[in-house]
């Protein structure tokens, strides 16, 4: 089963491509892995809209696709449409690491991605996540044995470091390029910063980590708009760019980026546009979720999604008290119409 995700307007003709450990990408554009957001649906949301070179899964913790957790398992569908596709894992454990990993080849993916930038406390006391920075031994290890036991390629994610007093990704990018990685993606903020203050302001060292190293390095951090992403591969020489939650309130940003790189002029998302890829992908949330998590998804959505829309405030108080799921859907229907009316 596929998620039909409205287009507005013709979709980009692809740029040339960037090889990541061979696998060509249409464009240098990717869409970062957001727990709870980028699942199939909205990776073919993405994908349907165009410009994006890849897209990848919601990272996935290594030691519950090991185990086989059912929940877990269900996460990691996704549709020959969607390629290429990576499938990002965390956890502290290297054997553990590389069987999950050699779980991701079996199934298909086409690269495989290392989380050492998560910032999460429940991650981070896991020692995963961005607590990897804190132990380079370790990191090391992850990567080398993970290498070892897959033949697709490999990509880390990292940040700058724990905080402003422990940078350590030139180190670890040193350390990911030895071990065999194919490319590494730098979030240009700290664990302690979280999502606070200003990435843009710390985007040099993207930069020197790119003259660091030989395989490619991917930026990301504050990418908001299409001149966000022109601006980072200029600014750094990185050879790609990673947009996360701008592509939350705007999924055409790929799109746009996609033809800005190319020398035309994006366009914005019509407000017919928003509302059938709304429509259709809320349709999509309430066959598949469960009542009670379909509504607690839409809201969140709905939040990022009316982002610029007129009135829209409005229509994220009233979501809040209805019921359920049909009213929800009506809701947002009526919304749309009479914004329509009103033009």
């Amino acid at each position: 089963m596929t998620v039909v995700a409205p287009v507005a307007g013709p979709a980009s003709r692809p740029a040339p491509a960037l090889l990541l450990g061979g696998v060509p990408l249409a464009t240098p554009l990717v869409l970062a892995p957001m727990a709870g957001v980028t699942d199939r649906d909205f990776r073919l949301i993405v994908r349907r809209i165009g410009g994006v070179g890849l897209v990848t899964m919601e990272f996935i913790a290594s030691k519950a696709l090991v185990r086989g957790v059912r929940k877990t398992l269900d996460m990691m569908h996704f549709e020959a449409e969607e390629r290429p596709i990576s499938i990002q894992i965390y956890g502290s454990d290297p054997d553990t690491m590389a069987e999950a990993a050699s779980q991701v080849e079996a199934l298909g993916a086409d690269l495989c991605d290392i989380n050492m930038g998560c910032p999460a406390n429940k991650v981070l006391k896991g020692c995963a996540g961005c607590a990897l920075m804190g132990d380079l031994d370790l990191a090391r290890r992850i990567v080398a044995t993970v290498r070892r036991a897959i033949a697709i390629p490999l990509t880390v994610k990292f940040r700058l470091g724990l905080d402003a007093s422990r940078l350590g990704f030139l180190e670890l990018g040193r350390i990911c390029e030895g071990e065999g990685a194919d490319g590494v993606a730098l979030h240009a903020r700290t664990a302690r910063q979280m999502f606070s203050g200003e990435a843009r302001a710390q985007w040099g060292e993207i930069g020197r980590l790119k003259a660091a190293l030989t395989i490619p390095v991917f930026g990301n951090g504050d990418v908001r708009s299409a001149e966000d992403a022109r601006a980072m591969l200029a600014e750094t020489g990185c050879d790609g760019v990673l947009i996360g939650r701008a592509a939350t309130k705007n999924p055409w940003i790929f799109r746009q980026s996609a033809d800005l790189l190319a020398g035309r002029q994006p366009e914005e998302a019509s407000l017919l546009a928003r509302r059938d890829l709304i429509l259709a992908h809320f349709r999509r949330v309430a066959e598949r979720e469960e009542s009670k998590w379909a509504l607690h998804k839409l809201r969140k959505f709905t939040g990022w999604y009316t982002h610029g829309v007129p009135h829209g405030r409005e229509l994220r108080q009233r979501i809040n008290e209805l019921p359920d799921v049909p009213s929800f859907l009506a809701a947002v229907e009526a919304f749309f119409d009479q914004l329509d009316a009103a033009a």
